[in-house]
């Protein structure tokens, strides 16, 4: 059974995912408004896992027979200078995930609550994923510089992604 203190951070980290998504969806309005409809792409990627990310911390509550509870999200950003600005956000968004995963990694080390660590061994390597993804859109971006034909070609790029959930999962 699921601490009171672990419960909560863990309801926590579901509206934190929630509003991940509501952040990528927010900053796929913006590519998309500016005819960067790759980009846009990825983030709608992006907002899908995240989706995904909280469908798997709402189904791991429920198993483990604790109340999930609906908090309230803030309002995403929704207006940037630039693309290169959204990505440099995301980075520093997927790096807060991080540290917010690292923390419930270190309350459930705490607690010894070992398939509350099993769970989170798979966001943590999640995560090294997510900001890696980010930091090399990014730098790409930064190398280019206002390569108008470059910006092209990366959106072009990135229209590809697609959203494959992981089949090893079973949250």
């Amino acid at each position: 059974m699921l601490s009171e203190n672990l419960l909560q951070e863990l309801n926590e980290q579901i509206k934190y995912e929630m509003y991940s998504s509501n952040l990528y969806l927010a900053m796929a309005a913006y590519c998309a408004n500016e005819d960067l409809d790759g980009f846009a792409n990825y983030f709608i990627v992006q907002a899908e896992e995240e989706t995904f990310h909280t469908m798997k911390f709402f189904n791991y509550i429920n198993e483990m027979d604790g109340r999930v509870n609906i908090l309230g999200l803030e309002e995403p950003k929704n207006d940037y200078d630039s693309v290169l600005e959204v990505f440099k956000i995301a980075l520093e968004h997927e790096k807060s995930v991080t540290a917010r995963i690292y923390k419930l990694m270190d309350i459930a080390m705490e607690e010894r609550e070992h398939a509350t660590i099993s769970l989170l061994k798979w966001f943590v390597d999640e995560q090294v994923e997510e900001e890696n993804s980010m930091k090399n859109v990014l730098k790409r971006l930064e190398r280019m510089g206002e390569d108008s034909h470059g910006l092209y070609m990366l959106d072009q790029e990135l229209a590809q992604r697609v959203f494959t959930p992981p089949f090893d999962t079973e949250n």
